[in-house]
């Protein structure tokens, strides 16, 4: 992916209050430093931490909280340090993309997280407030003057002369307002978003492609981007506004929540109650209560690498979700649940398999097939007879019947539900390609082409693992090759011998003949950075990883998780 690393596609900027209108171990990923305690889910899924805060700030995909004692807590994606503070003490937050920001006691301001422009290393000097933008950060002198630093590739850091009482940055453009409470804006003006409307204001913020304000009569009024309603303000006043990624929130003198615009992740759907703060993030929106409590919904992460408690037989990492066969034969699913695919149906299963689409398949104790989730290929319709092996694809998925012969079912568009005749003992749906195992050891693989993915190697195999545009095989001699796409390096395999492999999106993995894992290829997400112990069963999923230890356990790692505070 070109650019630069992690983006963000827009980020929470500030409140304009001073504050940034802001926001397991199965295993290795997840666990972002300084997670505040968190109590039962409230109403509507959100969740209220125990612990109390004075500020709260909602970023790109973390959030972060100002304890009375000037200490900081932050929760959320941890992929580039953004939710591991610096030990200090602060008189301000600001949460940005993937870096945050604050202020300590003596003005002077530190960032931690992605410093890719240089958004995380602010200037020598005091200010009086910081703002983190998507990958730009500005702050405000003690005379009012404007400084700001990263990213300025629309002009969002080169802030204009003046005097500021308030600064927030939002995705592309910079928002302040002057001492007569008119408001300048600057950078990318795209969608009208440093183009604000007239008048006067007492506070300001500024959203991915949009901005809003707050007059002087508890009326807010917003600008730029509308495509998903976040600039149509709803009737009435407001005490505190914060604009986002595509939604915008806003106190109500009664302390409730307001929100408008986009709504995918239930971000505009706040909980009943009242707040003392609001502060909206990329997919989700944070709040206050008045006793210092933290309360957040919408996205969360989609916790694939997250499994739950109990012991597995086998585990199957799919894309952004896992699935697992319990002990007593029962399926689990975690994680993304599109099309309801992390939702399996009831029954005893031996085995299962987490698609690479919105679809999951499972083989039950008496050998018929159930898939369940998407299905607008058929992929979801299994065939009624006997089966020994199942795997789900992207958009089609195969199976293995009694008398050996292979079915696929679903999307054919390049072939890769065709199988071909033979004996067969394992099969392996891909992305747009299949591979089998036949009875004599040789590979057969069908279907797309265009990396090579689907290139029958010669030789014997032990078992065979089809990825995303790459698969991978394991030699009876215990070594494993891989043919296909290398971009990543998934195809390179490291030396020496192995007694399982898997071939995941961009990253392959294997396990030697000790139980210890290895992965290469891809590792944007850390799916390619495998824990160290023994296992008995790994599978590569799309960013992430899964494995199963000796006792049944499941672990996983790679694609961070958003915990809930």
């Amino acid at each position: 992916m070109g650019g630069a690393p992690g983006a963000v596609t827009s980020n929470r900027t500030d409140s304009g209050v001073g504050t940034n209108g802001g926001v397991h171990d199965a295993g290795i990923a997840g666990q972002a430093g300084g997670v505040p305690d968190s109590a039962a889910p409230t109403e509507g899924g959100a969740r209220t931490t125990t612990s109390a805060f004075t500020q709260i700030s909602s970023g790109g995909l973390s959030t972060c909280g100002l304890r009375a004692d000037g200490t900081v807590a932050c929760w959320g994606n941890n992929t580039y340090g953004e939710s591991a503070p610096v030990a200090a003490t602060f008189t301000q937050i600001s949460t940005g993309g993937i870096h945050n920001c604050g202020l300590r006691t003596d003005g002077t301001a530190i960032c931690w997280g992605s410093n890719y422009y240089g958004q995380s290393a602010p200037p020598d000097g005091a200010f009086a407030q910081i703002s983190a933008g998507n990958w730009h950060t500005c702050g405000l002198r003690a005379d009012g003057t404007a400084t700001c630093w990263g990213d300025d590739s629309s002009g969002q850091s080169t802030a204009p002369g003046g005097n500021f009482t308030q600064i927030s940055s939002g995705g592309g453009c910079t928002c302040g307002l002057r001492a007569d409470g008119t408001a300048s804006c600057w950078g990318d003006n795209s969608y009208g978003e440093s183009s604000p409307s007239p008048g006067n204001f007492t506070q300001i913020s500024a959203g991915a492609v949009h901005a809003c304000g707050l007059r002087a009569n508890g009326t807010a009024t917003c600008w730029g981007d509308n495509s998903y309603g976040q600039t149509t303000v709803p009737a009435g006043t407001f005490t505190q506004i914060s604009a986002s990624g595509r939604h915008t929130c806003g106190l109500r003198a009664d302390g409730s929540a307001n929100c408008w615009g986009k709504n995918e992740d239930g971000e505009s759907t706040p909980p009943p109650g009242t707040f003392t703060q609001i502060s909206a993030g990329e997919y989700h929106t944070c709040g206050l209560r008045a006793n210092g409590n933290a309360t957040c919904w919408g996205y969360s992460g989609y916790e694939e690498t997250t499994p739950p408690a109990g012991t597995f037989t086998e585990i199957s990492a799919g894309n952004r979700y896992t699935c697992g066969v319990r002990a007593d034969g029962s399926a689990a699913c975690w994680g993304q649940n599109d099309h309801l695919k992390s939702t399996p149906p009831a029954g005893t299963f031996t085995e299962i398999s987490a698609g690479w689409d919105g679809h999951t398949c499972g083989l039950r104790a008496d050998g018929s097939v159930a898939c369940w989730g998407q299905n607008d290929s058929g992929q979801s319709t299994a065939p009624a007879g006997t089966f020994t092996e199942i795997s789900a694809g992207n958009l089609h998925s195969c199976g293995v019947r009694a008398d050996g012969s292979a079915t696929c079912w679903g999307d054919d568009s390049f072939g890769q539900s065709t199988a071909p005749a033979g004996t067969f003992t394992e099969i392996s749906a891909g992305n747009l390609h299949s591979c089998g195992l036949r009875a004599d050891g040789g590979a057969a693989c069908w279907g797309d082409n265009y990396f090579g993915g689907a290139t029958s190697p010669a030789g014997s195999f032990t078992q065979i693992s089809a990825g995303y545009w790459h698969s991978c095989g394991l030699q009876a001699d215990g070594t494993a090759i891989c043919w296909g796409d290398n971009y990543s390096g998934q195809a390179t395999v490291p030396v020496g011998t192995f007694t399982q492999i898997s071939a995941g999106g961009d990253h392959s993995c294997g396990l030697r003949a000790d139980g210890s894992a290895v992965c290469w290829g891809g590792n944007y997400f850390g799916g390619a950075t495998a824990p160290t112990g023994s296992f008995t069963q790994i599978s590569a999923g799309w960013d992430h990883t899964c494995a199963l230890r000796a006792d049944g356990s499941a672990v996983c790692w790679g694609e961070l998780v958003i915990p809930e505070p």
